[in-house]
């Protein structure tokens, strides 16, 4: 007979603690079953990666084990499909016990249990070997749903001291372990230093043993279930406290009770989120504006007039005229509406209209948030709202360019062709103006306050914001560019742009939180002297030291934000914000100077002086802090540390902070599927050839005002580039977009990067691409003591075995007669003091045969002209020593950029041969040019000036 209950009869009694120890043994058994099989069938198999095996790798990677061979890839699949059932189970058992009514934590915690159960499903029967794509998909998914599920279970833990105590062991044990995985796959990627797969792999294993563990601990709460399902202890009916309930009643005024303790709302949530891009929207026209202007003086090779356009986030000035201030303040959806202008750009061929649209959009947007936040002045609430909606736009702007490989891809530059989302982010922004319209977003909470007199002048609180502005966007709306500051090449000895920009979008999302909740701390006097600090840092070291500056200068720059906008909407908003753009836009002019010396008046006062630009604006930021300090109320409110209580906020402010988790959790994401895979090859190895390439880019924007990544990534594709020397690559300002071309060029084609010296260093910028590992790199600045500054790399990579020299180099101008007699001899000094074979990929400025041409090829540097016989040359040269030189081409540009892409192939291993041309019969087909390049070409790409390509023996 069925047993007994004392409620009635039942058909059978489950325990609920066995759906816990059934999802325990299945998951263990996966994992363990499939380790114990496929180092017994197959150890040397799986311990093998792609540098090294057994014995210097000897354990096998979590991938490896599950999902590259029969068996252990069945056993692993069996018992994970077995353990699904109690999965569901165990999340479903889990929303009974957590459930109560009004609270909406437990509901989405199972919502991301069931995602997470899905996720997995993904990654366990889409293997990497299957379709890596979307294994890394999926796995990513899997370990970002872990966050919350995470935290959420630990804050909707019933009152059982012990499973708190192993959830939260277990939880932290979780995500410690990922920094020391995270290092180890790094040092075995990137540096492959032997052995660290192991120790990356060992890590591993213990992720996925806690992460198991940490769902077994479910087995002490659900001992109060027995399936049918019965709740013999009442820990189901919402009566007793939570451990969430616990936390919030202690931290009610703090910031996990503000966010985390109020009713969550969609609407609302609908309205911070068109806020946000509305935000999102402004940094995207404002980040457009420089690079669309750069297009005209980069073609006119000096001042055109369009660099007035800059001006046109002075708007604000027209606020002080009341009539219009009212009108704007009382219609802003109509007033952001007319910004869409700015986004429709991309649609305008012509560049100069193309820049008047996306002109009068800065104009529009910039007086649009400057009303808004006036007219918000005497809410509290919703000041600090618009606030924390601008400043998170800015984080999303930046997240979306490291999303899009440093484009933003609503920018008037992009469009369908070269990957822009310009569509997708009009109807977005249509959107978020209706919702804005509708009247929700912009409705009055909390309690207003009476109008203030600000104390002392409204330039000082402009001048903050001007350095504050000009900080934000310059080393904060890319982030990557801090990182190209700090790097110096091979070997690599600091942060590179993927994956540690996640870590610049994660201190400013930290920074701008801390703002928020501590604006007194952030405002202060020491906080400053803290932010100066990491400015001084950042600004004269390299390498993770110079990095760590920066990450503090980051967090400064976004938790001075909030505080000094306050303090700047209390004085007259025209005047005040007219000051704050006014010398935003001079800062903007001084950075590019210090690097533009040698086409605009005055130049050489402020040549190679990024130093005093950080010195400036940290000055600006300090007659900020000065004049908030002068407005912060009491000299005890000043040193309370303590954000003033402001209740009717707390609802609205968790909506941003939502926002600004699933970002970051979103940019963990990014820099997790652009990891670089490290496994290139060149395109020729069974001939031993290197094809190596110079190009002079433009600075990647084309004849036309667009974009030029892809157009190049796909002539250096088809032309078969093994190494590839760029000029004019340096796009790390703001009047260049703040942006970086190898990082795309690098990820698409597979290749090494070394960006060259940084944006700090002055120069116009050099890079080297390569198939082939670069095994050191030195930057070198050749005199210049009238002209601007040359660049040079030089780097040894390991070609098949043998170490090359690269050398890529931009000289100086034809005006810079004696800068370029020095340039020529410090060079060939350098290249003469390498004994191995080498390759210059360069721009020289001379006429073939004559003048610095003879330093450059001489018996000091040891290096011969590539084509001696080609007089046409004026730009580019390809010099070579101690390699067989196989084939020489020009391919023309088509509209990309203003000069050609020169090409020679090298034999690595052969001496140096002759002078003799062979036909292209007489030459194997592997060191042979692509066919498509001949006669008319593909695209208006060809080769010309002698319209076949040179073979040599």
């Amino acid at each position: 007979m069925p047993p007994k209950h004392r409620d009635g009869d039942v058909v059978a009694v489950i325990p609920g603690d066995w759906i816990s120890w059934a999802h325990t043994v299945s998951a263990y058994a996966a994992f363990l079953g499939a380790l114990v099989v496929g180092m017994y069938l197959h150890y040397h198999r799986i311990v093998q990666n792609e540098y090294y095996g057994y014995p210097i790798e000897w354990f096998p990677s979590v991938s490896s084990t599950i999902g590259d061979r029969y068996p252990e890839r069945s056993v692993f699949q069996v018992f994970i499909a077995i353990c699904s059932g109690p999965r569901f189970m165990l999340v479903f058992l889990w929303y009974c016990i957590s459930n109560r009514k009004g609270s909406g934590l437990p509901k989405f915690v199972a919502g991301i249990g069931i995602l997470r159960t899905l996720t997995c499903g993904g990654w366990t029967y889409v293997t990497s070997t299957d379709d890596h794509n979307g294994h890394d998909i999926f796995m990513v998914s899997y370990l970002v749903a872990t966050i919350p599920w995470t935290i959420g279970c630990i804050l909707l833990s019933p009152p059982n001291p012990d499973a708190i105590k192993y959830r939260k062991w277990l939880g932290s044990a979780f995500f410690a372990t990922l920094v020391p995985m995270l290092y180890f796959f790094i040092q075995h990627k990137v540096h492959r230093v032997p052995g660290a797969y192991t120790t990356y792999a060992l890590f591993e294993w213990v992720l996925v043993l806690l992460d198991v563990g940490f769902d077994a601990v479910t087995a002490l709460d659900f001992s109060s279930f027995e399936v049918v399902i019965k709740d013999v202890k009442g820990l189901a009916n919402g009566n007793k406290k939570r451990v969430s309930d616990t936390v919030l009643e202690k931290e009610k005024n703090q910031a996990v009770g503000q966010i985390f303790g109020t009713q969550f709302l969609w609407p609302e949530m609908l309205d911070a989120s068109a806020d946000v891009y509305l935000g999102f929207v402004f940094w995207s026209m404002l980040t457009s504006l420089g690079v669309t202007v750069w297009y005209f003086p980069l073609w006119h090779m000096g001042l055109s007039g369009y660099e007035v356009t800059i001006l046109s986030s002075i708007s604000p000035i027209l606020l002080e005229i009341r009539p219009l201030r009212t009108l704007v303040v009382r219609n802003l959806p109509a007033v952001y509406a007319t910004s869409i202008v700015g986004l429709l750009a991309y649609s305008i061929h012509a560049p100069e209209s193309r820049l008047g649209a996306v002109s009068f959009g800065v104009w529009q947007s910039c007086l649009a948030w400057t009303a808004a936040w006036s007219g918000a002045k005497n809410n509290p609430a919703k000041l600090e709202a618009k606030i924390s909606a601008w400043s998170i736009g800015l984080i999303a702007s930046s997240i979306a360019k490291f999303a899009f490989q440093t484009n933003n891809p609503i920018w008037p530059i992009m469009n369908e062709v070269n990957g822009g989302w310009n569509k997708t982010g009009l109807f977005v922004f249509v959107l978020a103006v209706a919702k804005l319209w509708s009247g929700s977003s912009t409705s009055d909470s909390g309690s207003r306050q009476g109008s203030e007199k600000p104390k002392g002048p409204s330039v000082l609180a402009g001048l903050g914001l001007a350095g504050l502005f000009f900080g934000l966007h310059s080393l904060l709306s890319d982030s990557s560019t801090m990182i190209s500051w700090v790097w110096d090449g091979y070997p690599i000895r600091g942060p590179m742009a993927v994956p540690h920009g996640a870590w610049t979008i994660f201190a400013m999302g930290a920074g701008l939180t801390f703002g928020l909740f501590y604006p007194n701390v952030a405002r202060s006097w020491t906080a400053f002297g803290v932010g100066s600090v990491g400015a001084a840092v950042l600004t004269l070291f390299q390498h993770w030291f110079g990095y760590y500056g920066a990450l503090v200068l980051t967090m400064y720059l976004m938790a001075v934000t909030p505080p000094f906008i306050s303090n700047a909407v209390w004085f007259a908003p025209g005047r005040t914000f007219f000051v704050g753009f006014f010398f935003y836009n001079f800062l903007v002019l001084f950075h590019c100077w210090v690097v533009a010396y040698a086409f605009v008046p005055g130049g050489p006062l402020v040549r190679e002086h990024t130093d005093w630009v950080m010195t400036t604006m940290m000055l600006m930021i300090g007659c900020g802090v000065f004049s908030a300090l002068q407005n912060s109320g009491t000299p005890a409110k000043q040193q309370s540390f303590r954000p003033a209580a402001n209740p009717a906020a707390r609802r609205q402010r968790s909506y941003y902070i939502y926002i600004l988790l699933f970002l970051q959790l979103l940019s963990a994401s990014v820099a997790y599927m652009r990891f670089p895979s490290y496994n290139y090859t060149p395109y020729h190895k069974d001939e031993k050839l290197i094809t190596a390439g110079i190009w002079t880019i433009h600075f990647s924007i084309d004849n036309d005002m667009w974009s030029s990544e892809r157009r190049m990534e796909s002539l250096i594709r088809e032309t078969e580039l093994d190494v590839v020397g760029l000029l004019e690559s340096d796009l790390q300002r703001i009047i260049m977009g703040n942006r970086d071309t190898t990082q795309y060029l690098a990820e698409e084609l597979g290749m090494w990067v070394d960006y060259g010296p940084g944006p700090n260093k002055h120069t116009w910028g050099a890079a080297l691409l390569s198939k082939f590992p670069i095994v050191n790199s030195t930057h070198h600045l050749l005199p210049s003591p009238q002209g601007e500054l040359a660049p040079a790399i030089h780097a040894t990579i390991d070609a098949y075995g043998e170490l090359i020299d690269v050398f890529v180099f931009h000289s100086g101008q034809e005006e810079d007669v004696e800068d370029r007699r020095l340039q020529s001899e410090y060079l060939s000094k350098l290249m003469g003091s390498s004994t191995r074979p080498s390759i210059l990929l360069s721009y020289l400025v001379i006429e073939p045969g004559k003048g610095n041409y003879n330093n450059f090829v001489s018996e000091e540097s040891g290096m011969l002209d590539i084509d001696s016989t080609d007089d046409d040359r004026w730009c580019e040269y390809i010099l070579y020593k101690g390699l067989k030189r196989s084939g020489y081409a020009r391919v023309s540009r088509s509209t990309i950029t203003d000069t050609e892409l020169q090409i020679g192939k090298f034999v690595v291993g052969q001496p140096e041969n002759g002078n003799r041309l062979v036909s292209e019969e007489e030459v194997a087909p592997g060191l042979r040019f692509p066919q498509m390049f001949k006669g008319d070409g593909v695209r208006d790409h060809r080769y010309h000036v002698f319209d076949e390509p040179k073979y040599y023996i």
